[in-house]
């Protein structure tokens, strides 16, 4: 199992680099976050990477870091979901806002990346649902606060009204999940609009 990649860049593409590691090119297909962290062709490179074996192929795939690498583990594990769709998801989404999207039961977020359809995004969201606080990433607390504002009912009806004003559940989870959970529906709209608006 090759666990992580350090070498010279010569070879770049969009879906995956060539990185030269003692005389030997490595084909390693790569996030849109990773290609865009690599510097010029012949300079040093490092990647963290995930050997996937199949009957027909055997490919290398890189991630920038540690939270990326372990959230494309997590996507890879639901049944029919290969390494393809979880590069596709990573591309689109940050390994952060994959599982926050996870803990607030946003399917439709990731429905953003390239042949993740609703469907598709549903049972990711359903099966990942308990795993997600053992993936580490940097915004532990979020998560934490995300998943206690789903599970609550006056946060709960917070959070819809304010997906059908336009924001987006996982944004709205957030939002929401930082406030008072004794607070009413009204109020916790009230304040999680103006924390959404010193957002933007």
């Amino acid at each position: 199992m090759i666990a992580s990649l350090r070498g010279t860049l010569i070879y770049s593409d969009l879906n995956f680099v060539v990185i030269e590691c003692g005389g030997v090119g490595i084909k390693c297909f790569v996030t849109k976050t990773a290609h865009s962290k690599l510097t010029k062709i012949g300079e040093e490179v490092f990647l963290y990477t995930h050997m996937v074996v199949r009957e027909d192929a055997m490919d290398l795939y890189g991630f920038s870091d540690l939270e990326e690498l372990n959230t494309f583990k997590l996507i890879t594990s639901v049944n029919g979901v290969g390494a393809k769709i979880g590069i596709a998801i990573l591309s689109e989404l940050s390994a952060d806002r994959v599982i926050l999207s996870i803990a607030g039961n946003d399917a439709k977020a990731l429905t953003a990346a390239s042949g993740v359809g609703i469907k598709l995004a549903q049972r990711i969201v359903l099966e990942l649902k308990d795993k997600v606080g053992s993936v580490a990433v940097s915004n532990t607390e979020d998560i934490s606060a995300v998943a206690a504002a789903v599970s609550n009912t006056s946060s709960s009806e917070a959070i819809e009204a304010l997906v059908s004003l336009g924001y987006s559940k996982s944004e709205a989870s957030l939002a929401v999940g930082k406030l008072d959970p004794t607070l009413s529906s009204s109020e916790l709209i009230k304040q999680a609009l103006k924390g959404l608006a010193r957002r933007f």
